[in-house]
């Protein structure tokens, strides 16, 4: 990849991870970057390993992620300041994502603050990131074909 390419997709990286409760469509990311919109779906891909909007959901989920562990925002506070415009998608995402609803996560935060107090936030951060590559619905969805009874096997 041409290093004038790599830095106008880490500027438009860098913008996500700036405001990333902002909308993000591919359309304004690629004129932050000044290519074509397939253009730069393709290459952030290529050059970071996610599709622009896996990216952006994962920042998104960090960022609520950490409002939900931090402060004391009600979850739908915490929905939109981390960038969702519906309370039911950012419930349904977070849930597929990470496997375990808003609430969860903030009782399963609090209850573990005081064991993870002495490690770095920078270190937590990287270590709770959500794994975007493949959804807690999709596998979910794939474990329920794999334990299905196939047509030779009695029920």
């Amino acid at each position: 990849m041409a290093p004038a390419l790599l830095r106008r997709l880490l500027r438009a990286k860098d913008r996500i991870d700036a405001a990333s409760h902002e909308a993000w469509p591919v359309e304004r990311l690629a004129a932050v970057a000044g290519v074509t919109e397939a253009h730069f779906a393709r290459s952030f891909k290529q050059a970071f390993g996610l599709p622009p909007h896996r990216y952006l959901l994962t920042r998104r989920i960090e960022r609520a992620t950490a409002l939900l562990r931090d402060t004391a925002l009600s979850i739908t506070d915490v929905a939109y300041a981390s960038g969702w415009e519906s309370l039911g998608s950012f419930g349904r995402v977070f849930r597929d994502v990470t496997g375990h609803s808003p609430g969860a996560v903030r009782r399963q935060a609090r209850t573990s603050q005081e064991q993870l107090a002495p490690v770095p936030a920078c270190i937590l951060k990287a270590a709770l990131r959500p794994e975007l590559e493949t959804a807690v619905l999709e596998k979910r969805r794939r474990k329920s074909r794999t334990t299905l009874p196939t047509p030779t096997q009695e029920v």
